[in-house]
């Protein structure tokens, strides 16, 4: 078992950012797939001009929304599942 942080509430920040953690990591890998897919998408559905910009960060911005909290409560689950795929 690692060590706790060094200074005063290290084991309350261990604790804090082991729980931080997965909610960072479905924020930030939902925001760069929900970003890469939804411009893919814009693309095929409208034209590349000067309103393409404004169109893909809409939707990316929907997009992000319905990503982010699937990713966080899906992640566990899709874990698990991977686990028992693999037999860890």
């Amino acid at each position: 078992m690692a060590a706790p942080l060094p200074g005063p509430g290290g084991d309350r920040r261990r604790r804090r950012s082991r729980l931080l953690a997965p909610v960072l990591f479905g924020l930030l890998l939902s925001g760069v797939m929900s970003f890469m897919v939804s411009g893919i998408a814009t693309a095929r559905a409208v034209p590349i001009d000067a309103d393409f910009l404004r169109a893909w960060m809409t939707s990316w911005a929907f997009s992000w929304a319905v990503a982010c909290p699937a990713a966080v409560v899906l992640a566990p689950i899709v874990r698990r599942l991977v686990d028992r795929l693999v037999g860890d």
